[in-house]
């Protein structure tokens, strides 16, 4: 059983072109994140999938590994199908976010092991703690609810689950967001690539209900940290802070 961790990265951004080689504390943010996840004890190897020659070039120079992938490739989880080349049934992958520098290699390992230690699950993902109203209520802040072994059983963009009575009591455990890294075992992830995306997938645009329309089990790892993403020049300039304070 191989488990490897694949980092997609695209050069194009909306909000923040060249993000990925956007230098953060001396290099660029896809090195900081390969740095991090090989941090990762699970994993046997990490490479970074991407369309674009500079960033395949800048990974190399700090060591990492990259693979080139067609640039037409509709979303992320397509790319690191495409880069993990001929995997196994049994092999874990890992889709680590490319612009998570911050990423804690723990959480790596915890998703790894959810699917390492039952045949059950398809594949796992994380989630962290609603911490207030604004964040329940954003459209942008992707909520879960869960069953009670911790799988997921519904994502939405909507506050859910929904209170009837209007409490809300963020501190039930019951309100959690998801945090966008995955591990597929390696028969799923060849299954959910050729499946084209399912309605409630293009009505919320979100990919892993695509997993759940599927009938897939979805194994979630809790963690207290949300992490820090970055989407804009001002998250690369927060980080870089952040890193240089360590």
């Amino acid at each position: 059983m191989k488990k490897v961790g694949i980092i997609p990265s695209r050069f194009g951004s909306s909000r923040f072109p060249g993000k990925p080689l956007a230098i953060i504390a001396g290099k660029p943010l896809v090195a900081w994140v390969v740095e991090a996840a090989k941090k990762a004890k699970s994993l046997d190897g990490v490479i970074v999938a991407t369309d674009d020659v500079r960033i395949a070039e800048a990974v190399a120079k700090f060591g990492g590994e990259a693979v080139m992938t067609p640039s037409e490739l509709p979303s992320g989880t397509d790319r690191i199908a495409c880069a993990a080349g001929d995997f196994g049934d049994g092999d874990i992958l890992v889709n680590i976010q490319g612009d998570e520098p911050l990423i804690d290699p723990a959480l790596i390992d915890g998703l790894v092991a959810r699917l390492e230690n039952s045949p059950k699950w398809d594949m796992a993902t994380a989630v962290a703690p609603v911490e207030n109203a604004a964040d329940l209520d954003s459209r942008n802040v992707v909520k879960v609810v869960l069953d009670r072994e911790d799988g997921a059983m519904y994502f939405s963009r909507s506050p859910i689950p929904c209170d009837r009575d209007g409490v809300r009591d963020l501190s039930s455990g019951l309100y959690v967001r998801h945090l966008g890294i995955y591990a597929y075992r390696g028969a799923f992830l060849r299954r959910y690539v050729a499946e084209p995306p399912c309605p409630l997938e293009k009505t919320e645009k979100l990919e892993q209900l695509r997993a759940l329309w599927m009938g897939a089990k979805i194994a979630v790892v809790r963690t207290a940290d949300s992490g820090v993403g970055v989407d804009t020049p001002e998250d690369a300039a927060r980080v870089e802070r952040l890193l240089l304070a360590r």
